[in-house]
């Protein structure tokens, strides 16, 4: 398992750019991964492909999808699925912009960036909130079977993550609103100390989310992080399995297609993006596109 992109399980940064890109020139798009492996190490950038980039190259993959629309209990899950995603991690807002832009000219004309969003951590990992974010992912072992394809998947593709990306706008007013303990009720844990309520709700986001309550059990390796952009913000989210199947599970519970109760977290956030994209492994210090490739 020596060459997942290291990025994927390393503490989230102090800042982060994620970057959406859409295909602009299919003939141009070879030399144009090409010059993007020299900017990409799979730990200040990681990177992921779309279905389309598949498609482009005629690759086997078969586990890649584009994200699906959803229509829920009273909720609708967009698709806004993309061709590229990275993921710039770092310290500063100015080396990421010019890291940005060092990126943007790899892969031109192939590829174009339509939709580039700054993230932060925010009170050592907490959503905009105040809740703590990501509590119950998996740790050691556990992470690597859970974001990681086995040692034992086809060649190009051990190693390998297959990631969701969301945006959710958040009405804060409206959650600052609530009562204390209407908002736990929301999250199904104590802000103040974290621990899960006994008595929560059913419609509370840990049950809705519980990865042990599915079957098969639907684990996943959340790398969230808050986002503003003028006077909206909320959380981009972001989740890496061995599969999607886990991912949309949860999701398709969230919205109330398995028992048509709808996650609490609609009560006041809405997701406005989606898209799932494939993290190839590294050979040799380069990202390994041999499963996206004919």
């Amino acid at each position: 398992m020596s060459q997942f992109q290291k990025g994927i399980l390393a503490p989230l940064p102090a800042q982060a750019r994620h970057l959406f890109f859409a295909i602009e020139s299919i003939e141009a798009l070879p030399s144009a991964l090409d010059a993007l492996a020299g900017l990409v190490d799979g730990e200040t950038a990681v990177v992921g492909f779309g279905e389309s980039v598949r498609h482009a190259l005629s690759g086997s993959l078969g586990g890649l999808r584009a994200f699906p629309p959803i229509s829920g209990v009273g909720v609708d899950v967009p698709s806004t699925q993309h061709a590229m995603w990275c993921w710039l991690r770092g310290e500063d807002r100015g080396e990421l912009l010019h890291r940005t832009r060092a990126i943007e000219a790899a892969v031109s004309p192939a590829l174009a960036l339509v939709l580039a969003t700054d993230t932060f951590c925010y009170d050592n990992g907490r959503d905009l909130t105040g809740y703590e974010d990501g509590t119950e992912n998996p740790k050691g072992d556990e992470a690597l079977v859970a974001a990681f394809a086995a040692d034992d998947a086809a060649p190009g593709e051990a190693g390998g993550s297959y990631v969701a990306v969301q945006h959710w706008t958040h009405d804060l007013d409206t959650f600052a609103a609530l009562p204390t303990a209407e908002q736990d009720n929301v999250f199904g844990r104590r802000r103040s100390d974290n621990e899960e309520l006994d008595d929560a709700p059913v419609s509370a986001h840990v049950k809705r989310t519980a990865q042990e309550s599915f079957e098969p059990e639907a684990f996943v390796l959340r790398r969230s992080m808050p986002w503003v952009e003028g006077r909206e913000a909320g959380l981009l989210f972001v989740a890496f399995g061995h599969t999607l199947d886990a991912f949309e599970a949860q999701l398709r519970r969230m919205a109330g297609l398995e028992d048509g109760v709808t996650d609490a977290l609609f009560s006041f956030s809405q997701p406005t993006t989606g898209g799932y994209y494939w993290c190839p492994p590294l050979t040799a210090g380069r990202i390994d596109l041999r499963a996206l490739m004919g």
